[in-house]
């Protein structure tokens, strides 16, 4: 059996699985924040850019321990807002070897569904799956495939930036989040 690796770039955390056979070998998750900014500037910040490659750094170094010979690498929210991408995907691709791929938020969606559901028995279902990230939430409806999906704008490193200045966050930072939220559900 062929080892593989799957890394996911997302808004708030870069994450890796290595896996042989359906059996992980190694697992990783690294607070990221590449998405830092990106709401406000429309760009991915220098420092936030390092971060992630740093981690891919680190990443590579599993991946080559565990002779990994095929690998997937996704970026999300943060780099489908930004306008400087490029500026993230040529470094990334020079460290792991392969070009990230951008997801939309339907494939986000799709794939945030299969994962969730992959172990569950699909007579059980329909199900909703509902994927938080650091810049968008997914909300998926499906039983053996999704039937139905919404990505949205809502995630914790946008609000956080958004509305939550304090720490602790005042009331009525709390209240305008939340009031933001039920907004863009409805």
């Amino acid at each position: 059996m062929s080892v593989v690796a799957a890394i996911d770039c997302g808004t708030n955390s870069t994450r890796l699985l290595i896996s042989e056979g359906g059996r992980t070998l190694d697992r990783r998750m690294t607070i990221t924040r590449l998405g830092q900014g990106v709401d406000t500037t429309g760009r991915l910040d220098p420092a936030a850019i390092e971060r992630v490659l740093a981690a891919l750094r680190d990443y590579r170094g599993a991946m080559d321990r565990h002779g990994v010979s095929k690998v997937r690498i996704a970026a999300t929210s943060a780099a489908r807002d930004a306008s400087n991408r490029d500026d993230f995907f040529g470094p990334a691709q020079e460290i792991i070897g392969v070009a990230p791929e951008l997801l939309s938020g339907d494939d986000e969606a799709r794939l945030s569904f299969a994962g969730a559901t992959a172990e569950l028995d699909s007579n059980d279902g329909p199900f909703l799956v509902v994927d938080i990230g650091g810049g968008s939430t997914e909300f998926i409806v499906g039983s053996s495939e999704p039937e139905a999906a919404r990505s949205l704008d809502i995630g914790c490193v946008r609000l956080t930036e958004q509305f939550l200045h304090g720490d602790p966050p005042a009331p009525e930072e709390l209240s305008n989040a939340v009031g933001s939220v039920r907004d863009d559900i409805e």
